[in-house]
């Protein structure tokens, strides 16, 4: 059945605070230098070993943006250069090659993924070119899911055609927010008829599902003025949506300083904002998934967690849980058999090491038992909302409430608040606790309290 949520006010209110986003568990800021291009081959010669070694999901970052959106909190390089491009391509290309030569040839890639920066800074040729050097590395499989992230403002209707007979059949459109004052306080103006006729263009192309990003919390945002938003996305009917939470932390993000602080809707209005989202985008028929993201009824996400194949990877919440990601191109985030690894975030120091002959690992972790029965836990709350204890017990033969004795104490409290319940067979979220499933998770996060990383709200 669809999640329905229960917004509670007072509540959110008491348990708003900062955590993680379990796009991975251990979390990113466990990441040690430890681990190097060696600990990655190592883990690949492991996950080839399998007796059904898993299929692939790829993910490439492409950096390069021509203009800065002042709330961009992701790995980026702003410049009007177009000539870069060709280089990146040859140094992904590299890499490619470095990484497929470990993996068994007969691994099939179930799923593609290219994001940024914008992915479509390349041109239509260098497009072409990066996908025909995809096809070299790797065997695409017959269904295989592509999907790219697109900027409305930097891709043409005839560039989105060309995507389609390339292969995309998943699109991701920027938008963020309709109303000009927030655009131009965030120096991203695009105009409500520029993204309907992408997303139309996309429609008659047959793009098989379409993602829409908002985010709430930005300069001059009101009730009044997202709901007129929101009024515009639900007409445009986009498959899916992902409404993040802006975090303003601008000593860690340069681009954030040019927002101005006292422009910033104040926590009352942003959360009376979040609360009018999640009645709206109900009422129209979107299943709420977790945390950001919501769907039509129809679309494969829904789907996958009625299913119980759900599960979150950097890009957030993923269909494709049993594939190995492999990540390619500067600052991206792979997992293989039970590791992390993180290509270097320095351009110059990733093209270096790819022009040396060697895979641009910086950091990663290699997780233990421990994290990853956490992180089953972890991933099972936050894609399902619910855990049965029993089947957990008996696939890696533990008791459950003794091992997480001290876990359940604190979850208490969260049963008392109503939101989640206990049982000697389940534990469930309840419908309050859905939109504070980070705090959920957060109690079996075993890492937090040694943790001093700054992260975002959970509201």
């Amino acid at each position: 059945m669809p999640h329905k949520l229960d917004f509670d006010p007072t509540l959110i209110n008491k348990y708003d605070k900062s955590g993680p986003r379990y796009t991975s568990y251990p979390t990113a800021p466990q990441f040690t230098t430890e681990y190097n291009a060696d600990t990655l081959k190592t883990c690949i010669e492991r996950s080839n070993r399998e007796i059904i070694p898993a299929p692939l999901s790829l993910y490439i970052h492409i950096p390069y943006c021509d203009t800065i959106c002042y709330y961009c909190a992701c790995n980026k390089i702003i410049t009007k250069n177009h000539s870069v491009s060709a280089e990146y391509i040859d140094l992904l290309d590299a890499e490619m090659q470095m990484i497929a030569s470990l993996l068994d040839s007969d691994r099939e890639l179930e799923q593609l993924h290219l994001g940024g920066g914008t992915p479509t800074f390349l041109n239509d040729d260098e497009m072409i070119d990066l996908i025909r050097r995809i096809e070299d590395n790797f065997t695409f499989a017959e269904n295989c899911e592509m999907s790219i992230e697109i900027d409305p403002r930097k891709v043409s209707n005839e560039t989105l055609e060309l995507l389609t007979n390339i292969g995309f059949n998943r699109i991701s459109l920027g938008v963020q927010d309709f109303d000009k004052k927030v655009q131009q306080s965030v120096n991203r103006v695009q105009s409500y008829e520029l993204v309907r006729e992408r997303l139309e263009t996309a429609r008659k192309l047959n793009i098989k599902s379409i993602n829409m990003d908002l985010i709430y919390g930005l300069p001059f945002q009101t009730v009044e003025t997202f709901e007129k938003t929101l009024d515009k996305v639900i007409v445009l009917r986009p498959d899916r949506l992902s409404i993040f939470n802006y975090a303003h932390l601008p000593d860690r993000f340069k681009p954030q300083r040019r927002i101005n602080e006292e422009d910033l809707p104040t926590p009352a209005e942003k959360l009376k904002i979040f609360e009018l989202t999640m009645n709206k985008l109900q009422e129209a028929g979107y299943v709420y998934i977790g945390m950001d993201h919501f769907a039509l009824e129809d679309d494969s996400m829904v789907k996958a967690q009625q299913e119980g194949s759900l599960q979150r990877n950097f890009q957030g919440y993923s269909t494709h849980a049993h594939t190995d990601l492999v990540a390619i191109g500067v600052s991206s985030i792979g997992s293989i058999s039970d590791s992390y690894s993180q290509n270097s975030s320095n351009i110059d120091d990733y093209r270096e090491m790819v022009m040396a002959g060697k895979l641009p690992i910086v950091r990663g972790l290699v997780m233990t038992n421990d994290d990853r029965l956490r992180k089953q836990v972890i991933n099972q709350l936050i894609c399902h909302f619910e855990l049965d204890i029993k089947k957990f017990e008996a696939e890696w033969e533990i008791d459950f409430k003794q091992y997480f004795k001290s876990e359940m104490k604190k979850l208490d409290l969260m049963v008392e608040d109503g939101l989640v319940s206990v049982g000697d067979e389940m534990i469930k979220v309840e419908t309050k606790g859905r939109l504070l499933i980070r705090n959920i998770c957060m109690v079996f996060d075993s890492y937090l309290k040694d943790n001093v990383i700054k992260f975002s709200k959970v509201i």
